[in-house]
């Protein structure tokens, strides 16, 4: 079971709210996405619980992890040719990311005065902001010396 109980009834009631129950296989990649920090794709996630001997399906690893984030426990990262990238982010502070197009890479960051141009943007607007994802795509480091 995850060592985050909280996290877990959180979930267990998002599931009883849509008349759905933690099964084993749910509570299986539960697991691994709590016990795991960093990003990652659920076919990734589904390789590591195979690797394990664990059971649970591909389809089931990918419906739970769109359910975890319809309960707000992960959140999308973005999208790589791998496919959409999640992070565990319940209880964590916010942050944005830059993702390299050649590695993949993930560099999270966080920029009080990004923040401020957001929040003064809706202020000026009239628009009540209630959470938002930046990425910036482009070279890591390592990639932007490959290219040369």
């Amino acid at each position: 079971m995850p060592e985050n109980p909280r996290e877990k009834n959180i979930f267990i009631n998002f599931l009883k709210d849509r008349g759905q129950r933690l099964t084993k296989e749910r509570s299986v990649i539960l697991q691994k996405i709590f016990v795991r920090s960093g990003h990652f794709d659920p076919e990734s996630l589904y390789l590591r619980i195979r690797e394990t001997g664990m059971k649970a399906s591909r389809a089931s690893v990918y419906r739970t992890v769109n359910l975890l984030y319809e309960c707000g426990l992960i959140d999308r990262v973005g999208k790589t040719e791998r496919g959409t990238i999640y992070e565990y982010t319940f209880g964590h502070k916010h942050h944005d990311h830059m993702l390299c197009i050649q590695c993949g890479k993930i560099i999270e960051f966080y920029s009080e005065e990004l923040e401020g141009i957001q929040e003064a943007v809706c202020r000026e607007q009239e628009f009540q902001g209630k959470n938002h994802t930046l990425e910036i795509r482009g070279y890591c480091r390592k990639c932007q010396k490959k290219k040369k």
